[in-house]
């Protein structure tokens, strides 16, 4: 039952990375730009298209660091296990709700140059609250982690590092699902795909927060 749910936690981090990889939101048209706008369809395009990949998910992981660090130093609170999986749910909720109100981009966005690929990536995935759908399935392994009695430190470093794996597994499901789609529409599919062939899908990711935070307001989901 214990590597069952584990292993189950992972197909979340795994799953919903696919997820943020498959929302144009988090970058893919860039990529397909890189490449169009540097080698056309051809092979000199597709090769800016995929090196423009590496900065877009260089950026996606350094996002969800950010996200998961401050609860790697929490997930040493042991006793305090209800409080923290209370906040974290309400964060998923409270930015649900905040994406569903504020449907506009950020105008900060907009000030970052094309060319810097990894920052963009990471400022849209923390102002999109990308890291926040880990949460539920990061803290269950650290807590499938933190089974006995150990010191603080030794809780620290394997909460930090889960946080990487994590952040890693996530981030390179992301940039799958992502590049594939970019390949795809840069090769064959072309631009006016996204016209005709695409949806707007702001509202189903404020909606999938919220009802992901909502379903980790029960305890059994949040342990292994």
């Amino acid at each position: 039952m214990f590597e069952q749910s584990t292993a189950l936690l992972w197909l979340a981090v795994l799953g919903s990375g696919l997820y943020h990889g498959l929302n144009p939101g988090m970058g893919w048209p860039l990529a397909v730009s890189a490449g169009l706008m540097n080698g056309g369809a051809g092979h000199r395009g597709r090769a800016h298209l995929l090196r423009a990949l590496g900065p877009l998910a260089l950026g996606h992981f350094a996002a969800m660091l950010a996200m998961l660090l401050p609860f790697a130093a929490l997930a040493t609170l042991a006793r305090h296990q209800e409080e923290i999986r209370l906040a974290a749910s309400a964060l998923l909720i409270l930015a649900g709700a905040a994406l569903l109100v504020w449907r506009r981009h950020p105008r900060a966005l907009a000030r970052i140059p094309p060319s810097r690929l990894a920052l963009w990536s990471f400022a849209v995935a923390i102002a999109h609250g990308a890291g926040l759908m880990l949460l539920p399935a990061y803290l269950g392994l650290c807590a499938a982690g933190s089974a006995g009695p150990e010191a603080a430190g030794a809780l620290m470093a394997g909460a930090a590092g889960a946080a990487l794996m994590v952040a890693a597994a996530h981030a390179a499901a992301m940039i799958a699902a992502g590049g594939a789609v970019a390949l795809l529409v840069h090769g064959w599919l072309g631009l006016s795909f996204l016209r005709r062939g695409w949806f707007d899908l702001s509202i189903v990711w404020a909606l999938s927060l919220i009802l992901v935070g909502a379903a980790t307001l029960q305890p059994q989901l949040w342990s292994a």
